[in-house]
């Protein structure tokens, strides 16, 4: 369990009716997307585009814990949260939840690691970003 987490972003996304599978809740993939959308909101926000040029950050790993489905309709509150980070790495930590209910439905982790595009190897963080944590 990653000790220092920061509260980074908060992103509110609405559950769309496709967004469901044949069992009527929301299918797996979408939970990856969503956290997608609040990290790519978070870096842009920063001024980091994610574009594939020059650096950029990329996932190396990704994974979900599935609490309680999701289902149409609603809007999901995703918070995203950030652990210490490394030379080239950050931890990213993410809780979803419904919009006005307290209550967990997921969690969700994924490594962001900065890499030169041209190279396709690891670079140290912006200092900038880095800062941002801190």
């Amino acid at each position: 369990m990653e000790s220092h987490r920061k509260l980074v972003h908060t992103s509110l996304i609405p559950i769309r009716w496709g967004d469901e599978d044949v069992y009527g809740h929301v299918n797996n993939t979408i939970y990856f997307r969503y956290m997608e959308q609040v990290r790519v909101e978070y870096l842009e926000k920063l001024g980091f585009k994610v574009r594939p040029e020059g650096t950029a950050p990329v996932i190396v790993n990704a994974g979900c814990t599935f609490l309680i489905p999701l289902n149409y309709p609603g809007v999901v509150d995703i918070r995203m949260y950030c652990g210490q980070p490394g030379r080239s790495s950050i931890p990213t930590h993410y809780e979803i939840r419904l919009q006005g209910d307290g209550t967990l439905y997921a969690t969700g982790d994924a490594k962001i690691v900065w890499m030169d595009v041209a190279s396709g190897k690891s670079v140290p963080i912006p200092e900038e970003l880095r800062a941002q944590l801190a």
